[in-house]
C-alpha cells in the first residue's frame, strides 16, 4: 500500500477589488491611449483597491475564505500560513500575520512571507508543498496578494510601467493525499541574481546610513524600474524552459497538459509561451486583459477563476509557471 504523503490542493479562491480601472480611465491621467496599451500588453482593464476598504491583508483574507469554504475547512483547521506579496502592508511585521489575525486565528500558528514577486506564489507553494510531504502539517494555506496601484508613477514619465499593474488576491488550501499520482507532482524554482536591477524598485534600500531621507531625495526611485525589453527576451525563455522541466520530470510531453496557467504579466508573452508550446487556447488560462499584472496573485487569481469556470476537472494535469524580478522562475505540475 502506498503511504507516501503528496499535497493537494483542496480549495482555490479570489479576491479583486470593486474599483474597474480601464485604459480610458488611465488616458485621463497620462498620455497613452487604448491602443497604445492593448497592442504591447493585451490588458483591457486592471482593478485598483479603495483605500480604508482594502488592504493586502484582508484581500488576502477574502481569497482564503473561499478556497476553506471550497475545501469544507474553517480558518481554525489551518495550521500553517505561506503569504506571498512584494507589497506588505507595513515594512514589518510581515502580511502572514495580519491576515491570521484578519481570518480570526487564535491558535498560534506559524505565518511566514515569501518575497519572489511574480514568481512568489509558485516558490510558495513549493515551501508549502514540503511541510505537507513531511508530515509537518496537515492544513496549509498559500496566498498571493498584491496592491500595486498605490506605488506606481501615474505620470506620463512611468506609463510604461504603471499600464500594466493592478490588485488582487488569490489562495489555495493544501491537504495531504496517499493516491499515487495525485496531486502536487512536482516543483521547480530558479533565479538569476545578476538580472535584479532590471525589474526593481530601489526605494527605500537598507544600505544608507539615513534611508528615510535618501528616499525623499530620490523620489523617483521609490517607483518600479523595468527594463522591458530584456524582461521580455528572458521569459520568452525561461517559462517554455521552466514547463518542459517540469513535464520531462514526470514523463510527459507538452500535449499532455490539460490546462496551463502562466502568470498574467504580458499576453504577448502568453501567446509567445503558447506557441512555443504547440497548446491550443482552449489548454491556456488568460486574464490579464481584465486584471493586469497582479504579480504574486496572478497565478492563484487565474487558477480560482478557471476552476470556478469549470476548465479544470479531476484528472486534469494543471501546469502553473511564473517568471520576474530576480530574476526568478518557477513551475509546478499538478494532477488535479
Amino acid at each position: 500500500m502506498n503511504t507516501l504523503r503528496h499535497s493537494e490542493i483542496a480549495g482555490v479562491g479570489h479576491y479583486v477589488p470593486d474599483r474597474v480601472v480601464t485604459n480610458a480611465d488611465i488616458t485621463q491621467i497620462m498620455e497613452t491611449t487604448d491602443e497604445w496599451i492593448q497592442e504591447r500588453t493585451g490588458i483591457r482593464e486592471r482593478r485598483w483597491f479603495e483605500e480604508g476598504k482594502d488592504t493586502t491583508a484582508n484581500m488576502g483574507a477574502n481569497a482564503s475564505r473561499k478556497a476553506l469554504e471550497m475545501a469544507g475547512l474553517t480558518p481554525d483547521d489551518v495550521q500553517l500560513i505561506v503569504f506571498a506579496t512584494l507589497s506588505p502592508d507595513y515594512v514589518f511585521p510581515g502580511s502572514g500575520v495580519l491576515m491570521q489575525r484578519e481570518l480570526g486565528i487564535k491558535a498560534n500558528i506559524p505565518a511566514l512571507d515569501v518575497r519572489n514577486q511574480c514568481s512568489g506564489f509558485v516558490y510558495a507553494l513549493s515551501v508549502a508543498d514540503q511541510f505537507i510531504k513531511t508530515g509537518m502539517y496537515d492544513t496549509v494555506l498559500v496566498v498571493g496578494s498584491e496592491i500595486h496601484s498605490s506605488g506606481l508613477d501615474k505620470s506620463t514619465r512611468g506609463r510604461a510601467v504603471s499600464v500594466i499593474f493592478g490588485d488582487g488576491a488569490g489562495a489555495v488550501v493544501l491537504r495531504p493525499t496517499t493516491e499515487d499520482g495525485r496531486g502536487i507532482l512536482s516543483t521547480h524554482l530558479h533565479a538569476q541574481g545578476e538580472f535584479a536591477e532590471e525589474l526593481i524598485v530601489r526605494e527605500p534600500g537598507s544600505n544608507f546610513e539615513n534611508r528615510v531621507q535618501r528616499s525623499i531625495s530620490n523620489p523617483e526611485e521609490m517607483y518600479p524600474y523595468m527594463n522591458g525589453q530584456n524582461v521580455f527576451k528572458h521569459a520568452v525563455v525561461r517559462f517554455p524552459q521552466v514547463i518542459k522541466e517540469a513535464l520531462d520530470q514526470n514523463g510527459y510531453q507538452p500535449s499532455d497538459i490539460d490546462m496551463l496557467i502562466p502568470h498574467q504579466a504580458n499576453l504577448r508573452i502568453t501567446q509567445y509561451v503558447q506557441q512555443k508550446m504547440g497548446l491550443s487556447d482552449d489548454k491556456v488560462y488568460s486574464n490579464v486583459q481584465r486584471y493586469g499584472n497582479t504579480t504574486a496573485a496572478s497565478v492563484p487569481i487565474a487558477l480560482s477563476e478557471a476552476v470556478q469556470e469549470g476548465r479544470i476537472k479531476r484528472g486534469d494535469l494543471v501546469c502553473m509557471a511564473a517568471f520576474g524580478s530576480g530574476f526568478t522562475w518557477a513551475s509546478a505540475l499538478i494532477r488535479w
